[in-house]
């Protein structure tokens, strides 16, 4: 912009204009153990874990599972889960609950596998904050660590938590890039200038043969987002002009969870058993624990095979895998049949909280 503009008031050939939101390519150093980070480059950089922080499977090893005892409902458990659950209804009536007749009660075999890996991923980003004269630590204070040395607080196996920490030694002070160290930047709006062009009277100052009342007849008005000063303040360093730049670390713990029930009961649909919990009597944990063998159902075996690979397969190579579990519920689930005024009907009670899954209760209305 030429400031020797006759319309400017308070243009500052001094200030310059609004650089660039992100530091240029070639701004910020390369670091070893971070070199994937090219100049002004944000985006999160993942580091993968070194070869001895990824665990090594035994295959030959498996994990056994001990036998189990069907659990079976009483008639008092199964009326009382359907009172329970028409009194939630208010379509229903309780009547039919209390007056029904059992005939039949189907217990089945319900096994539910699942498998937890806990994995911890690190990624890195340059980051900056104005100075404001706190202490930098910068490489004068000792050599900057690679990303899966730097320390971090572990939380509980199995919480997903994410926590970010400042590589120690990585830091380093610049003027910031975006006000080149002036601290303020030249307003885009005014150019400048503090004043802009008024609008109502296309900078004339008469608006219908009157002095234009917005302007006050001067066709200019005072530029609104930097109030009249031609500058702002430098959003990236807060008008501090110098900035600290560091790397940050991202350190993100998981806790992937697979889940397997096999489809036995075809009237029952499974995804009514993610509401409910069952009596688990095999549970395994370890760094990398075996795949189940010599379990009554093979399905269950076959998913803990195929599963345990497919996390080692897909995890390892992004992140360092702490921890896994293993465990198999038995999910009660119970098919009841009974009748009421001549007709006959059925019903489910699953769960260890005796949950009600139904579609054809006495009512004329439908379930919700």
């Amino acid at each position: 912009m030429d400031c020797k503009d006759e319309d400017i008031d308070t243009c500052d050939p001094n200030i310059p204009e609004e650089g660039p939101s992100a530091p240029p390519p070639g701004w910020l150093d390369n670091v070893t153990g971070y070199e994937e980070h090219k100049g002004g480059e944000c985006t999160d950089q993942i580091c993968p874990p070194p070869p001895d922080f990824v665990p090594q499977p035994e295959s030959e090893k498996n994990a056994f599972v001990p036998n189990v005892i069907l659990p079976t409902v009483s008639e008092d458990a199964a009326r009382d889960a359907l009172l329970q659950f028409v009194g939630k209804k208010w379509n229903y009536s309780s009547k039919p609950a209390k007056n029904l007749i059992f005939k039949d009660m189907k217990p089945f075999t319900v096994y539910r596998y699942r498998l937890e890996t806990y994995t911890e991923s690190r990624s890195s980003t340059w980051e900056s904050e104005p100075h404001t004269g706190q202490s930098v630590d910068g490489p004068q204070n000792g050599a900057i660590p690679p990303p899966w040395h730097v320390q971090v607080s572990y939380p509980p196996n199995f919480t997903d938590v994410v926590q970010k920490v400042r590589v120690p030694h990585s830091s380093f002070v610049k003027p910031c890039f975006r006000c080149n160290g002036n601290g303020r930047v030249r307003c885009t709006h005014c150019r400048g200038k503090g004043m802009i062009h008024c609008m109502f009277c296309l900078a004339s100052g008469h608006n219908r043969n009157r002095r234009c009342t917005n302007c006050h007849g001067r066709g200019r008005k005072r530029c609104v987002p930097c109030h009249g000063k031609g500058y702002k303040i430098c959003v990236t360093c807060n008008g501090h002009r110098n900035l600290v730049h560091f790397i940050q670390v991202t350190v993100s713990w998981r806790n992937q969870v697979f889940e397997f029930i096999p489809d036995r009961v075809p009237e029952f649909p499974l995804k009514k058993f993610e509401k409910v919990s069952g009596e688990t009597f095999f549970r395994d944990e370890n760094p990398l624990v075996y795949p189940v063998d010599g379990f009554p159902d093979q399905d269950i075996c076959e998913a803990s095979k195929r599963t345990i690979r497919s996390h080692l397969l897909a995890f390892s190579s992004v992140s360092r895998i702490l921890q896994q579990r293993q465990t198999i519920e038995l999910v009660p689930l119970t098919h009841v049949f009974y009748a009421y005024n001549g007709k006959d009907y059925n019903y489910f009670v699953f769960g260890r909280e005796n949950k009600v899954h139904t579609t054809n209760y006495p009512s004329s209305c439908s379930i919700l």
